[in-house]
């Protein structure tokens, strides 16, 4: 059996998409069961894991369209450690980005995979362009089921990189002694 639309076996998009909800599931799972404000974001503790490092991080979860959509835009500054965390119900494909239009902040975005490992890094300075057809998009590059974006410097400085991996909750980032 083929999806004739995307040209890929039907057990590759099954399997895809279980991924992606998989991911989603567990992920939605560590968010804190709070009343949100309106207009705010429920956090979550994240841990980034590289190598034997961990790295704490307090990540913004932004799970529906709208919500995606308006992402980071407005925003004059980000926490040094915070970010925001994007979730997707279905994996995206390579050629699907983000873009700058309204948003100030100079940004890095990481793409992952449905188990939270990073496929991809890109920089994204802000667009000064008050017309969002002026403003460029960055494609992934890659199939992701997640993007995590950070302040600009933010992966590069701490030694994150394709490979590493983002879990969230507190419990992630506890070392034992």
């Amino acid at each position: 059996m083929v999806d004739l639309q995307n040209r890929l076996p039907a057990a590759v998009v099954i399997r895809l998409t279980v991924g992606a909800a998989t991911l989603a599931l567990l992920l939605l799972a560590t968010v804190p069961a709070l009343v949100q404000a309106e207009g705010e974001l429920p956090v979550t503790s994240g841990c980034l894991i590289s190598g034997d490092r961990k790295l704490a991080v307090e990540l913004e979860v932004a799970t529906l369209p709208e919500q995606r959509r308006k992402g980071l835009m407005g925003r004059t500054e980000l926490a040094p450690d915070s970010g925001m965390l994007f979730l997707y119900n279905t994996p995206r494909e390579p050629g699907h980005g983000f873009w700058m239009y309204r948003t100030q902040i100079p940004l890095d975005i990481a793409y992952l995979d449905d188990s939270g490992v990073i496929r991809a890094i890109r920089q994204m300075p802000p667009c000064p362009s008050s017309r969002s057809s002026e403003c460029p998009s960055y494609p992934a590059g890659v199939a992701f089921s997640a993007a995590l974006e950070m302040n600009q410097g933010f992966f590069e400085r701490e030694g994150v990189q394709v490979g590493d991996r983002l879990k969230t909750g507190a419990e992630h980032c506890h070392v034992e002694n």
